[in-house]
Formats: structure tokens, sequence, C-alpha cells
């Protein structure tokens, strides 16, 4: 899942980045409001954790152009102000969810999967397909058998990926763009070889090709 953190405090984004990361997330980070600019208008987000003090703008207002503009990606707002009234600010402009700092990781990780599971019009914190259960906090993958197998953090997030919308066709440029960062340059041989480890576990026919098109996730209700 291609997430979007926007936060000018360096120590706290590094950290954040890489607990992030550790949680399943493809972690893009930023700093200012123009950089939040530059990567939301060419690059594809699952969901943003926005700070609201940035140092060449406010956040509300970067917010509210992008909700003008159309965006319609679940936006966590995350600062420093606790006041009531700096919720509803941040609401009314178009945020999804408010967390105050100081937080737990814990808690800004469940509260972004819950965006994310609503953006896709689902309640179950499991991603069910087929008889495939897929666990986002376990990052592990139940088979219809019974069998679970234990992902890796590029495996998850390439299977979450194609499991988030069943039959549809991702191109191998599409995968590395919600599998990977702006900072890893992986070949698209890369993502041929995890397609062929996951196969190992859901089986050759679930995972299909579409020769000079991509891959779809494919089982059977």
């Amino acid at each position: 899942m291609r997430l979007l953190l926007v936060e000018d405090d360096a120590l706290l984004c590094d950290s954040l980045s890489r607990q992030l990361e550790a949680a399943g997330f493809s972690v893009d980070a930023i700093g200012t409001a123009s950089g939040a600019r530059h990567l939301a208008a060419r690059e594809d987000y699952r969901v943003v954790v926005l700070d609201l003090g940035l140092p060449d703008g406010n956040g509300l207002e970067l917010l509210r152009d992008w909700r003008r503009q159309g965006v319609a990606w679940p936006v966590m707002i995350l600062t420093a102000r606790d006041e009531w009234q700096d919720k509803v600010s941040g609401l009314k402009a178009g945020a999804d969810d408010y967390l105050a700092k100081p937080f737990q990781v814990e808690e800004l990780v469940a509260r972004l999967h819950a965006l994310i599971r609503r953006s896709e019009g689902r309640v179950d914190s499991r991603l069910v397909v087929g008889g495939f259960a897929l666990d986002e906090y376990r990052q592990s993958l139940t088979a219809p058998d019974g069998e679970t197998h234990t992902l890796t953090g590029t495996e998850f997030r390439l299977l979450r990926c194609l499991m988030s919308r069943p039959g549809q066709i991702f191109s191998k440029d599409q995968l590395l763009e919600q599998v990977y960062s702006l900072d890893h340059s992986p070949s698209e041989n890369a993502i041929e070889a995890y397609i062929r480890r996951l196969r190992k576990r859901v089986g050759q026919d679930t995972i299909v090709t579409r020769r000079g098109q991509g891959y779809a996730f494919h089982a059977p209700d």
C-alpha cells in the first residue's frame, strides 16, 4: 500500500517511515507543502498522513486544494494541535481522521487500516477473496485449506494490491508503484520473481498473467 507521509520534523519523519514500512506500507516521505503537491500530482497513493504545521504552508490549505481538485485519497491529519476547533476545521477541510501528537504508532496504523478499509467499501480487518484471507496486521495469508503463510513485507504489499481489486489487471509499472517507494528503483524482473514466489502460496492459476498487460488475482468464490 502506497502511503504519502507529509511531516517536517526530520527525526519523527524518519522514525515513522521505518515503522510504517514495517507495518506493510510503502512510504514516500516529504517535509514541505510544495513537495507534497508535486508528489500528489504524479503518484498514486492509498492514504496520506498530513502534518498541519509545514515550513512553507498550512496543511489545511494543502488539503483543501487536493479536495477541490478531486483528490479522494483518505487523509489522516497528524498534528500537535489538540483543540476541538482545530479538529473540526480539519474535518471540514476534507480530512478523514485526526490524531494529535504525541501518539502511539500502533494507534496510527490501526486508524490508517480503518481508513483504507472504508475507502475500499469493506468492514473486515482481513482482506478476503475466494477463500483466501490476508491479515493486514500479521502480514499473513490463510489459504482455503486453512494453511497460514507468513509473508515478507514485499510479498504482503504485492499480494494486497492484487487482492484489493480481484480480477483487475495490474501492469508491472502499477505494481512497482504500489509495492516500492521512490527511494527504491527495482526492475520489472523483481515483480516477476515475487509473482513466482506468491504462486507457490496461492497456486499457479490464482494469479493469472495477461500477456503484454500484467497480472490479476482470480480466485473462485
